[in-house]
């Protein structure tokens, strides 16, 4: 069985709608969710990104606390499994917790308006174990535009920049997940450090506004980063994307294992293997294709790229290796960051948004 580490799971706003954030019951079956202890076991999972996502109908200092909140619901589902979890902070941690036949445990951020234009709130979550950000979600934020609403910035304003030099600077990985073309130019321009696509699909094959195109994915892996091929049925097949536009009228269209299969064979051909990752989105969306209904089914995936012809290697690159060295880029100055011997941050990043002109 090849381990994996999935870039994005959305269990803890899962369990805050569903079971008001409690943890116990977690190590048996839990219906109504894509992710327990039992299937994560079954599917091979190694090392899993918890994502902290907060809805947006929440704002400004809402959500900053109910991102607190998603942060201690891992800390809390760690803590009450330990013999399964272990929080993970680098990749030599990752890598030791797996070889101890546990699941790595790490934390990412999905979507910069959680910081409330304060790098200050940006740096805390560091603090508390995230290793990722997502620039944006489905919102345009006062600082970087999404791909799913209206652009205000033409990508990253002025002080997006300065979030993505901060990130740099504590070791925090850029994901571009969610962001707009522009805002993942705008971000590839900037960072110093290799970047993320925690999970998103790729736009020649499904023409998805979530999904990254070719030019970025290409940029993506010259620089040593990492694309994370989601599962989300309407992200990996044009049909289905066609029928969710169209109203979702009648049946919709069959999705299975291969159309997950065909992206990351996409992302191999255009940016080599080094540049393929899985990040699921399981808890997040209401369906998967059939065949990955839920987070035990990750060695079907790996069976079907290995029909393909892809060799042990690639699948252990694509299961765990890439991510881990996108993450072991940043791991040196995050550990200085954590030890205060990081430098010190440029006064633009410690300056909230609304002091540089940037908010509408």
């Amino acid at each position: 069985m090849i381990g994996v580490i999935d870039g994005h799971n959305d269990l803890a706003w899962a369990c805050r709608q569903k079971r008001g954030y409690r943890v116990d019951g977690l190590d048996g079956n839990v219906p109504g969710l894509h992710t327990d202890l039992p299937r994560l076991v079954a599917g091979g999972v190694q090392g899993q990104f918890w994502s902290v996502w907060v809805d947006p109908v929440l704002t400004g200092a809402e959500q900053v606390t109910a991102t607190l909140e998603q942060i201690d619901f891992v800390h809390r589902l760690v803590a009450a499994f330990p013999d399964r979890l272990e929080l993970a902070a680098t990749a030599a941690d990752a890598r030791r917790i797996a070889a101890q036949g546990r699941i790595a445990s790490l934390i990412g951020v999905e979507g910069g308006a959680q910081i409330n234009g304060s790098a200050a709130v940006l740096r805390q979550y560091a603090r508390l174990g995230a290793r990722y950000m997502t620039l944006t979600w489905s919102v345009t934020t006062d600082w970087a535009d999404s791909a799913t609403d209206e652009p205000r910035h033409a990508g990253l304003s002025g002080f997006g920049l300065d979030v993505v030099a901060e990130m740099n600077r504590i070791g925090m990985m850029v994901d571009l997940a969610h962001v707009a073309p522009s805002t993942m130019r705008d971000a590839l321009d900037a960072s110093t450090r290799p970047v993320m696509v925690s999970h998103s699909a790729t736009a020649a094959l499904c023409d998805h506004p979530r999904n990254v195109p070719d030019d970025v994915i290409s940029r993506i892996g010259a620089g040593g980063g990492v694309v994370m091929v989601a599962f989300v049925p309407s992200f990996v097949s044009q049909a289905r994307h066609d029928w969710v536009d169209a109203g979702e009228v009648g049946r919709p269209p069959a999705v299975g294992v291969s159309e997950v299969a065909d992206h990351m064979d996409h992302v191999r051909e255009v940016a080599g293997v080094a540049a393929v990752g899985i990040g699921a989105d399981y808890d997040g969306t209401g369906s998967m294709p059939t065949g990955l209904d839920d987070v035990s089914h990750y060695q079907d995936l790996l069976a079907e790229l290995s029909r393909r012809g892809w060799s042990d290697a690639d699948l252990e690159a694509a299961a765990h290796g890439n991510v881990l060295r996108v993450l072991e880029a940043g791991d040196a100055d995050y550990r200085a960051f954590l030890a205060g011997r990081s430098g010190r941050p440029d006064r633009r990043a410690i300056a909230p948004a609304v002091d540089t002109g940037e908010r509408g």
